[in-house]
């Protein structure tokens, strides 16, 4: 089965491979194959649902002639019966293939959603930087619910009108060739403006979607900025925001309406117009004895049972057409490369004993604004270089290059000789270890967190690493120690606490290379004083790069590197630098510890 899966697939994507929506559906339906037998299952099922619409306009055909008209009421018992037995088998089939649609569904959306998940967490920082977390949600989650159960739901429904208007058809020309020919006629009229309706609706619903993301954005915002809503007394110009991105929201909705409301009225005025003709043609076939009233009974039941699932399609065509934009925006992100990745022949990260040395590196976010301009460092392994200058210069910039955040596109970054774009992605950064300003904290235990840095550690390491990060004291204070829930982001700490839990997840990860980005910039004096015991801890038998605005905390780094507007200015020890008349070192020293 797999198999002719797969020739039936590979037969379509050459005939069909340049059609956006052929293309859209070869990438999503894969993740059908490991569920196809259920799927076929559930699509299956959808045939003998829609086929058993016509048993009861069929019926009706011997129980006008020959019980009203015939007056024979034999018949009249075993009809009904036949009926209810008909639908009874209608009604348990269609409830199998909505519970076999659900779970191929969910399971379906499911694996996508970890497939953009896993998509979604290799993308560089840049990609972050410039996307709202409420586009995110929408594109990564949301559209994937309405992609995958949204399509599997509208192909079964399709499936199942098929039959069914197949089966009715055949009602229809079995009872009278001549009626059923206008009746198809009529069909054939309200089925064309169906086929516009993604192209109509395609660029307003995409917009709408962007919309709603900023409303997602704007919750999140809520909870984030709480403090700083309520600080500065923001309710009113906050609310005045969001109720402005509601009505655009409103005003796109209504747009969608314009351009779909219209269908149903439409193809009602179009079915009448058929059914009308129907009866009149079918009152005069009657009159000329060419139709028995029971043909003409079960001709219209038929008909109206084929007109009315068709008078709703205005809204299932929306719904296919959400369905597929919301597909095609899954697709793009499934098929967007990451900005780091591994390239070819790429090796692991060497054992690492001599030196990190920047070569003449240019680096700008955004093109003709240039951060670095043309650096070149050389730092031995085990030495200890701390990284100074002004606010904006590319001090942050040029740490985290080392950890690959930023492809190294001009100039180059080696590792004991080694290109960093030649060293696999993930064996550089098990290398790298970093101490943010602000150390992400995740919802969970403090263990948890702590337990990231390395997955596989014994509670004799973490118990360690709690030690040497001065974390043991605030720990043993608590109730349930490491196993304390510390909340979303660890709110429910202090600044000094969440470094000390980053610090110690640094000692976990224990990699040669660490990089401490402003560590203790945002902490009190009292909080800076445990966390640089910390730090120094953590320091010891490594090559460190220290960003640092305090000057005090690097004094006795091995060397000192001074940029500024993207130029290394001066290098050298805290002794040397400050030997340098009117130096930029110099400068900020004193400027730092005027009295």
């Amino acid at each position: 089965m797999y198999k002719l899966f797969e020739n039936i697939k590979n037969k379509l994507d050459k005939k069909y491979g340049d059609n956006e929506n052929y293309h859209c559906l070869s990438v999503i339906l894969p993740y059908f194959k490991p569920y196809l037998k259920r799927t076929i299952l559930a699509l299956g099922l959808a045939v003998p649902i829609g086929a058993l619409d016509a048993v009861i306009a069929l019926a009706l055909k011997p129980y006008m002639d020959v019980v009203m008209m015939d007056r024979q009421m034999k018949l009249a018992w075993y009809l009904p019966v036949f009926i209810v037995i008909f639908t009874s088998i209608q009604g348990s089939l269609n409830y199998v293939a909505t519970y076999m649609n659900d779970w191929v569904g969910g399971k379906v959306t499911n694996d996508l959603k970890s497939a953009l998940y896993s998509k979604l967490m290799r993308q560089a920082p840049g990609f972050f930087e410039k996307q709202s977390s409420g586009k995110i949600l929408k594109a990564y989650n949301n559209d994937a619910e309405k992609s995958c159960s949204g399509l599997l739901t509208n192909i079964k429904t399709c499936i199942s009108r098929f039959f069914s208007s197949l089966s009715l058809i055949c009602v229809l020309f079995y009872n009278s060739w001549q009626l059923a020919l206008i009746a198809v006629f009529v069909l054939g009229c309200a089925m064309v403006p169906l086929m516009k309706i993604k192209s109509a609706i395609k660029d307003v619903y995409n917009l709408s979607e962007g919309e709603n993301a900023k409303v997602l954005t704007t919750y999140n915002e809520a909870f984030s900025g709480h403090k700083v809503i309520s600080g500065y007394n923001l309710y009113d110009l906050k609310q005045s925001q969001f109720n402005k991105l509601v009505e655009v929201v409103f005003g796109l909705k209504m747009k969608i309406t314009r351009h779909v409301a219209w269908l149903s009225p439409f193809m009602h005025i179009i079915v009448s117009v058929g059914i009308a003709l129907v009866i009149g043609l079918g009152s005069y076939f009657i009159a000329k004895n060419q139709l028995t009233p029971g043909q003409f009974v079960s001709f219209i039941t038929a008909l109206i049972m084929l007109y009315n699932p068709i008078k709703g399609l205005g809204n299932n065509a929306k719904n296919i057409s959400t369905c597929l934009c919301a597909m095609e925006r899954v697709v793009s992100k499934l098929e967007k490369i990451p900005a780091i990745k591994d390239g070819e022949n790429v090796v692991d990260f060497p054992d690492f004993k001599d030196k990190i040395e920047f070569k003449n590196i240019k680096f700008s976010y955004v093109k003709g604004k240039r951060v670095l301009n043309g650096i070149s460092l050389e730092v031995k392994k085990g030495e200890t270089i701390a990284i100074v200058g002004n606010s904006g210069g590319g001090k942050t910039t040029l740490v985290n290059l080392l950890p690959r955040f930023y492809n190294v596109k001009n100039g180059d970054l080696t590792f004991d000789g080694i290109s960093i774009n030649s060293i696999k992605v993930d064996s550089l950064r098990q290398n790298v270890a970093v101490v943010f300003q602000d150390n992400f904290l995740f919802e969970g235990t403090i263990k948890e967190n702590i337990a990231l840095g390395n997955l596989n550690a014994t509670d004799e390491e973490i118990e360690k690493a709690v030690k040497e990060s001065y974390l043991d004291e605030f720990v043993n204070s608590l109730e349930k120690g490491l196993d304390t829930q510390i909340g979303e982001r660890g709110m429910l700490l202090s600044g000094g606490q969440k470094q000390r839990i980053g610090i110690a997840r640094a000692f976990l990860k224990n990699a040669p290379i660490l990089v401490l980005d402003e560590a203790t910039s945002a902490l009190d004096n009292q909080a800076e004083h445990i966390v640089q015991q910390a730090i120094d801890n953590l320091m010891k038998d490594r090559t460190v790069f220290v960003i640092a605005h305090r000057l005090s905390t690097i004094q006795n780094a091995d060397r000192i590197a001074v940029i500024n507007n993207g130029y290394l200015t001066e290098l050298g020890t805290h002794e040397e630098l400050m030997q340098i008349p009117e130096g930029e070192y110099k400068t900020l020293y004193e400027m730092q510890f005027k009295i």
